[in-house]
């Protein structure tokens, strides 16, 4: 009885440094996504959340230092500047008016600390000038109508 007592006892612990290391895990991952809008009403409590805040950068807006890039974001008429000092290079689609969404930390100087930035050029997914939308494949064989 004494074996399986300690067996029992050694097993409860490993599954409860398990579920402790994965609850830990996931609180330190969980990202909340808002907008530049919804950071605003926020208020305090968006200091000490990790944070994905989307809008389009503000025209003129990006200036890079070093290995800094500091720009705006911009949603109507709420502005929330923003640093990336991240280890990735910025995507090639990252420019004025570009829709972008930054993963970080707003800091008690109501600058977000990004560490991360996704970015979309809205003009580069449209259709060309003359065209209707993507292009329509067909299987060979198949005849088109129109």
């Amino acid at each position: 009885m004494n074996t399986y007592l300690k067996f029992g006892s050694l097993i409860a612990l490993i599954i409860g440094t398990l579920v402790w290391l994965a609850v830990g895990g996931v609180n330190e991952t969980k990202t909340y996504y808002k907008t530049v809008a919804e950071l605003d009403q926020m208020g305090p409590g968006a200091k000490t959340k990790r944070l994905r805040v989307a809008g389009d950068v503000e025209p003129g807006s990006i200036n890079r230092r070093g290995k800094e890039v500091e720009f705006v974001l911009t949603q109507e008429t709420q502005k929330l500047k923003v640093i990336y000092d991240g280890a990735e290079p910025l995507p090639d689609t990252f420019r004025d008016r570009a829709q972008a969404v930054a993963d970080g930390k707003l800091g008690d100087d109501g600058v977000f600390r990004a560490s991360r930035i996704q970015a979309k050029c809205a003009s580069k997914y449209e259709a060309k000038p003359g065209q209707q939308g993507a292009p329509v494949y067909q299987k060979e064989g198949e005849r088109r109508s129109s």
